[in-house]
């Protein structure tokens, strides 16, 4: 019988899982026990010195608040960049890539529907993003008290995490609905990195470029525009990436149930 795909799919990917999310709550942990160091050492003042479209565009207003660190640095930079790289990858891997190896046509001579089979794969996906951010959630309370990060709460941690989980799940949507609707793996990737770099812009330069509408067009904004690490969940935020997601997923499945998969 046919494997569950869902848990086949986590357990051929087990490694790469493993490794993203350790990867990812490391590189956060490092660089959040750094906060001490930057608050005290006059990094802040230093800071005031940059340009302010520099500033603006990097969230760096506020770097002597624990918060405004973070949403600089760690959250504002590194892990959206980090999670959106593991959205892309897997979710481009996701169906074209079993269809470029010859696996999907195995898979399909099974008894699963295409559609199923799709839904399962983007499931691992979000399975995949929810398990990076609860690593940095842990990550960021291991290193809370020693690296004096109590002005954030617990909840506002794990409201900051959610968005670090739906933000990679909204690009990871983007890339297998491609994998789905194109079934060329290089295909996808080009076009899902091209725009994440495009939003990425649009989300940290709209104001300084006087375009202030284009932030509304960017994942990123949503991500971390509300702010979460200060104001804990933003739901009409989470509830637009969510939207987003199942937009590019239910649109990519539709053409891929409606491709020949022999041309």
């Amino acid at each position: 019988m046919l494997p569950d795909v869902y848990t086949r799919t986590l357990a051929d990917n087990r490694r790469g899982l493993l490794a993203w999310s350790i990867g990812t709550a490391t590189v956060g942990l490092m660089y959040a026990a750094f906060y001490p160091q930057v608050a005290e050492g006059g990094m802040a003042d230093t800071v005031q010195n940059y340009p302010e479209a520099m500033r603006e565009a990097l969230r760096m207003n506020d770097m002597s608040s624990a918060a405004g660190y973070l949403g600089s640095t760690v959250f504002g930079l590194l892990l959206p960049l980090l999670v959106t790289a593991f959205g892309v990858t897997f979710g481009a891997r996701g169906i074209a890539g079993d269809e470029e190896s010859g696996y999907l046509d195995l898979l399909l001579a099974h008894p699963v529907s295409r559609t199923r089979l799709a839904l399962q794969r983007f499931a691992c996906l979000v399975t995949g993003a929810a398990a990076i951010a609860a690593l940095v959630f842990l990550a960021m309370l291991a290193v809370r008290s020693t690296a004096d990060l109590d002005s954030i709460g617990i909840a506002e941690f794990a409201a900051q995490c959610v968005h670090l989980a739906l933000l990679g799940t909204t690009f990871g949507a983007l890339a297998i609905g491609l994998s789905a609707a194109l079934g060329k793996r290089a295909q996808v990737l080009g076009i899902a990195v091209g725009i994440g770099v495009l939003t990425y812009i649009a989300g940290n330069l709209a104001g300084v470029i006087g375009a202030d509408w284009l932030k509304y067009l960017s994942p990123f904004h949503y991500y971390i525009g509300g702010e979460p690490l200060r104001h804990g969940m933003q739901w009409a935020d989470a509830a637009i990436l969510l939207a987003a997601s199942v937009a590019f997923v239910a649109a990519g499945f539709l053409r891929f149930n409606r491709r020949d998969l022999r041309s």
